[in-house]
């Protein structure tokens, strides 16, 4: 055994301080959330009147009670809905998750119905692919409550339209990769948001409140003159009943979703077993991981405390540690369940890298998962550092990344800048899951650097040109800079452009990871039967 040592003075003034701020940014976290759900909520009294329930209500009653469920992408669009931060409604118009549906672990992905009929708001495109590609990557049934208004009209872009037809295109390769589509259409399913319904293996659809048709009546009479109710042209009992669309004829909301959790259980899919792993608990408190993490990303961390407190019995065998130190490579356990871990103690180094190269090569002969506790200001600069090859071992170590063969984790615990975001595995190199802490900071490199290195570049201009350059303007372009990169960098920017699969607060860290080690060996170890094509309606 290799018990990590606890090295983390509780009563400092420092601790105190990290802690204090993590707090804070946890309540700001968990403010934009709350406020997303009351944005959703102040729909009730419409939604109850017409006998419906509530977005959230759909998930919590399709969902096993008491089970797991991990939600993702809560952040996504912050921001890009009105440039008021007081008043910006983050989650773009989707509520999605991986939890289970009569025992099976399944994506969920609802519609937000509650807030502007479910039209789906900035960034909820990209945060509804990349829970398709989540389903895809992991083998996970796909299990989807629609009520949409579809596009919003007036904040139109062609780009998106192009790029929407990726989530229907997921949807037929899920079917073809024989993970279940299931479908409750609880209300309007409008155009595109049609085939959303029709590309599901499993539809249920709603007596009175259903809505699916490729043109809706105003359209219809616009384009062709032809006057029809929605009912006529695209109700629940006449897709069950002429047009064979839906599958599955409900009363109301309650039983749509009791059809659903009932087409699951009859599904021949294999369950996770419910055996009580064997695992001691990390023997420091996860809460004090809160005050591990400084909020200056330029303050040193020992990031060893913090894999002391999420792994099992603070037990982790280091490998190599007295070659490239400033990079932490190793293994571990989390919840019974081996991972290999690589960790930033400092910037990376030709020696660092050529230790991650190694460990991820061994991690992928052995089926290791790796974890990457992703804290870098980034690869070495400098004369000596070029010439120890820092281009040839940081590339290695790249590649290393993008050929594993295993899942890869990715944890932003604090900075993560320039190449080293890449070598550490970031959201760009399309690891399995890839979660934030509230602090956590990602751009190409620190804003002052950036501001300083233009700083150096316009002054070597000017004096090429014989042109001296005045200090307050240098001075108000280098606040520019600054203001540019420390608005697009912490984490609240980053999640809300969907770079994450959302942020975590730091004592949750084991248990998510847990749980999504268990979503990735179930998701390797299942073979589902493909499909030669999406099943077709009758």
């Amino acid at each position: 055994m290799s018990i990590l040592e606890n090295t983390i003075s509780s009563g400092s003034a420092a601790y105190h301080a990290n802690r204090d701020g993590m707090l804070a940014l946890i309540d700001r976290m968990r403010a934009l959330e709350a406020r997303a759900r009351a944005a959703s909520a102040a729909a009730k009294d419409r939604f109850h009147n017409r006998g419906q329930l509530l977005p959230r209500e759909r998930v919590a009653l399709v969902l096993d009670p008491g089970a797991p469920f991990i939600e993702l992408s809560t952040l996504a669009g912050y921001m890009f809905d009105v440039s008021d931060p007081a008043k910006s409604v983050p989650g773009g118009g989707v509520i999605a998750g991986i939890g289970f549906v009569s025992g099976i672990r399944c994506m969920v992905s609802a519609s937000d119905s509650g807030i502007d009929a479910g039209a789906l708001q900035p960034f909820g495109l990209d945060k509804t692919l990349r829970v398709q590609e989540l389903a895809l990557e992991n083998k996970l049934p796909y299990v989807q409550l629609v009520e949409s208004a579809g596009a919003n009209l007036l904040r139109y872009r062609v780009e998106d339209f192009v790029r929407g037809g990726n989530i229907f295109r997921n949807l037929a390769r899920l079917s073809a990769a024989g993970l279940p589509v299931v479908t409750v259409t609880h209300g309007s399913s409008t155009a595109g948001g049609a085939y959303q319904t029709g590309l599901s293996d499993y539809i249920v659809m709603v007596r009175g409140r259903t809505r699916a048709f490729l043109a809706g009546p105003p359209l219809l009479k616009a384009a062709t003159g032809e006057i029809a109710t929605e009912e006529e042209l695209g109700g629940a009992e006449m897709h069950t009943q002429v047009s064979g669309l839906g599958d599955y004829l409900a009363e109301d909301d309650r039983d749509a979703l009791r059809i659903a959790r009932e087409i699951m259980a009859a599904l021949e899919w294999e369950r996770p077993g419910k055996t009580v792993a064997q695992f001691r608990p990390p023997r420091y408190d996860q809460d004090e991981l809160l005050g591990i993490m400084p909020m200056d990303h330029k303050r040193p961390v020992d990031m060893k405390q913090v894999i002391a407190r999420i792994v099992d019995d603070s037990d982790f065998t280091e490998m190599a540690p007295n070659y490239g130190p400033a990079t932490v490579c190793g293994h571990a356990r989390i919840e019974g369940q081996a991972i290999g871990i690589i960790a930033n103690n400092g910037p990376l180094d030709p020696a660092g890298a050529n230790k991650a190269t190694h460990f991820i090569q061994a991690c992928c002969q052995t089926r290791t998962p790796i974890l990457y506790l992703n804290n870098t200001t980034g690869y070495m600069v400098g004369k000596a550092y070029e010439e120890a090859g820092m281009i040839k071992h940081g590339s290695k170590m790249i590649q290393a990344v993008t050929s594993a063969t295993v899942p890869q984790i990715t944890l932003y615990c604090g900075a993560s800048f320039g190449a080293g975001n890449y070598g550490m595995c970031g959201r760009g190199f399309h690891p399995r899951f890839c979660f934030s802490w509230p602090n956590a900071k990602t751009a190409v490199m620190g804003g002052e650097q950036a501001a300083e290195t233009m700083a150096i570049v316009t002054e070597a201009a000017a004096a090429r040109r014989g042109k001296p350059i005045e200090k307050h303007k240098l001075d108000a372009m280098k606040a520019e800079i600054i203001g540019v990169f420390d608005g697009q960098m912490d984490v609240f920017s980053t999640s809300a452009r969907v770079l994450d699969d959302g942020v975590i607060d730091p004592r949750d860290t084991r248990a998510v990871l847990s749980e999504v080690l268990a979503v990735c060996r179930e998701g390797d170890a299942r073979t589902p039967q493909p499909m030669q094509f999406s099943v077709a309606r009758p």
